[in-house]
């Protein structure tokens, strides 16, 4: 499968020394897990993040790279499952995490979360034989999902679902294509590019159409951020003013297109703004990349 072959990949990148490329030794002195390089925890699942040549490439992992270079500090890959990477950054043995990691007004009580760097709705990833695209579609099947992820309170609300917990994107979806599980809910970049990757799973992919005041993480709109310990507030506000100047030059979508998010919803936030009053001043706007920009 691809996934696990992207991750493989990336292992095998780390274990060999990759050439890491040297900064400026200008860098601002942040409280690092490792002074004078960023240690960045991911997991490895495409599109939102790998490691190659000695760089984090991927959407969030492009960013990220770019970030690095413009403070002037050295990524220290931290490559990990999906349910260590909060943890990590708990502990302070990394100083970021990213991994298409959506915004919740849970994690701003643990870990200090950048402005957002893309948007999405959640939906389902189906064989291409149905077209479930309504939190009704699920009552009674069998549904897998990623332990940590934010919306498994809401999934597990919904009536005779049945639950399956898995610790990677690529177990989850190998239980699909066998038909052990009906469906998958997981990160909507990550399973898109992995359809688009593979057509014989003749799998496709559907957002949610509801909206819905009692499920507002599987159905609202979501916020792509990374994570950062709390006391290093003052390090996720210079990358604030990084994504900013990102946001302003439509740079993030120049990014995205390269690894197939070039729809402008991505880039265009369309529904409530959660954020605001939270972690954010009460008159907060999100930020978006025009049209044609």
């Amino acid at each position: 499968m691809t996934l696990s072959l992207s991750r493989r990949l990336v292992v095998c990148a780390l274990l060999a020394g990759g050439s890491f490329s040297l900064f400026s030794s200008t860098a601002q002195a942040f409280d690092l897990a490792e002074q004078g390089k960023l240690t960045v925890a991911f997991t490895g699942d495409m599109p939102g993040s790998g490691w190659q040549d000695g760089k984090l490439i991927g959407y969030d992992g492009e960013i990220m790279q770019k970030v690095a270079e413009k403070l002037g500090l050295q990524v220290q890959p931290a490559l990990m499952e999906w349910s260590g990477t909060i943890a990590s950054v708990e502990a302070s043995r990394v100083d970021v995490m990213l991994g298409t990691m959506g915004w919740t007004e849970k994690r701003t009580q643990i870990m200090s979360l950048s402005e957002p760097i893309h948007y999405f709705k959640n939906g389902i990833m189906q064989s291409s034989k149905t077209n479930w695209d309504k939190l009704s579609d699920l009552e009674g099947k069998k549904v897998g999902t990623i332990t940590g992820f934010s919306f498994v309170p809401e999934l597990k609300k919904i009536s005779g679902l049945e639950l399956s917990l898995y610790d990677t994107s690529d177990a989850a979806v190998r239980d699909l294509i066998a038909g052990r599980i009906d469906a998958v809910i997981g990160d909507p970049p990550v399973v898109s590019y992995a359809i688009k990757q593979n057509p014989d799973w003749n799998m496709h992919f559907l957002a949610f159409t509801d909206t819905s005041p009692d499920f507002p993480l599987l159905t609202g709109l979501g916020q792509v951020v990374y994570g950062f310990n709390k006391k290093n507030d003052d390090l996720r506000q210079k990358v604030d003013g990084i994504i900013a100047e990102m946001w302003k030059t439509c740079e993030m979508k120049a990014i995205g297109e390269r690894y197939g998010l070039s729809a402008d919803v991505w880039y265009t936030p369309a529904g409530e703004n959660f954020r605001a009053g939270v972690d954010r001043a009460a008159d907060y706007k999100l930020p978006s990349c025009a049209a044609g920009g």
